[in-house]
């Protein structure tokens, strides 16, 4: 368990065994370090706490409470993350994890299982299939027919857990395995990036459900991707419900009216566009057209962006930090080691706290 967490805190600090060997003024040989990271040998204490300081993590990173691991993580083959990006991720990712799981075996709870809604991975080799994908899943979870107001809520109702953390921007979202080997299950994770807006964060989540559903062992990455974004248009604006909003065919829209759509699905500008001309709605020429006039600039700069023109919530994973405070308020954990937990300060617990009692 510490091999692979000091793997991940040297490959973030961007240390070769020999720097970091160096870094600790020869405590320890770069063959030693190496053995340390493939568990065949156990560092001092007087090791650890150096290794801490140089790498500027704590203890409790290397020694968790939970016995939690990665057994997958989803960087696509030609992700520009860069392998000292991938270790930063992959840290947040354990710690975040860990405490989640810590929280819910304190209030003696079982995790949330994950709930697939087509119980495995499906192979799908079409983007009809993909249609199809989505629509078992809005029927299996029962979803209806209209637009999805909050996708991380769905996810999270059905076992997922949903980490929105600030990321390189190389990262727009993946999804991983973390291994519970104290229960023995495996616990599927979503990560999106906080700094991308909420109609890219949504189209995300979708996309990596997709991933986290689609048995992709017999297609190649490209095909991969080109079907998890279909999946993720036709989950968050499903074929039926466009139609009847949109029409059958057109041959253009105005400005004000696709504003409006693009806050009743909660998806990108862009994304509306390429999924009217995906249900057949607009000609793929009219799609051309409409991002060299209107759309021009809507690939880079989102119009009108929704976190930004209405006080809608902004669709934060709320389940873990509920957990907290409600450990907190039966009494089973302390102010500090929820603030531990929610990694922030007691005063901002405190002042969380005081606003609860405020609004009573």
């Amino acid at each position: 368990m510490i091999g692979e967490r000091l793997r991940l805190a040297r490959n973030r600090s961007g240390m070769s065994l020999r720097d970091l060997s160096n870094a600790l003024e020869s405590l320890v040989s770069p063959q030693a370090i190496g053995k340390y990271e493939r568990n065949e040998m156990t560092p001092s204490s007087g090791v650890m706490y150096a290794l801490c300081d140089i790498l500027d993590v704590s203890m409790a990173y290397f020694m968790p409470s939970q016995n939690v691991t990665l057994t997958k993580v989803d960087f696509r083959k030609k992700s520009t993350t860069k392998l000292q990006e991938q270790a930063q991720v992959q840290t947040v990712i354990l710690n975040w994890v860990d405490n989640y799981l810590q929280i819910e075996q304190i209030l003696g709870m079982n995790s949330a299982e994950w709930n697939n809604p087509i119980e495995g991975r499906r192979p799908i080799k079409t983007l009809e299939d993909a249609e199809v994908l989505a629509e078992d899943v809005r029927k299996n979870w029962g979803l209806g027919s209209d637009p999805i107001l909050n996708i991380t809520e769905v996810l999270e109702e059905n076992g997922l857990k949903v980490l929105i953390q600030d990321f390189p921007n190389s990262v727009s979202g993946l999804n991983c395995t973390v291994s519970d080997a104290q229960r023995s299950r495996e616990v599927p994770t979503i990560i999106v990036n906080r700094q991308h807006g909420l109609e890219r964060r949504r189209l995300t989540l979708a996309h990596e459900l997709a991933h986290e559903l689609i048995d992709g062992s017999e297609i190649d990455e490209k095909l991969e991707e080109k079907l998890a974004t279909r999946f993720a248009g036709a989950l968050l604006m499903p074929a039926a419900h466009v139609r009847r909003e949109v029409g059958e065919k057109r041959q253009s829209f105005s400005y004000p009216e696709l504003m409006e759509l693009k806050r009743l699905y909660r998806v990108s500008g862009a994304a509306l566009l390429v999924r009217f001309r995906d249900l057949g709605i607009i000609t793929p020429s009219i799609l051309t057209y409409a991002f060299q006039s209107i759309a021009r600039t809507w690939r880079s700069t989102e119009p009108q962006p929704i976190e930004k023109h209405s006080s809608d919530r902004q669709e934060l994973p709320c389940r873990f930090r509920r957990l907290c405070f409600r450990a907190l308020s039966e009494k089973l954990i302390s102010t500090s080691k929820a603030a531990e937990l929610l990694e922030t300060d007691e005063q901002s617990i405190k002042e969380a706290l005081k606003g609860q009692l405020a609004t009573e």
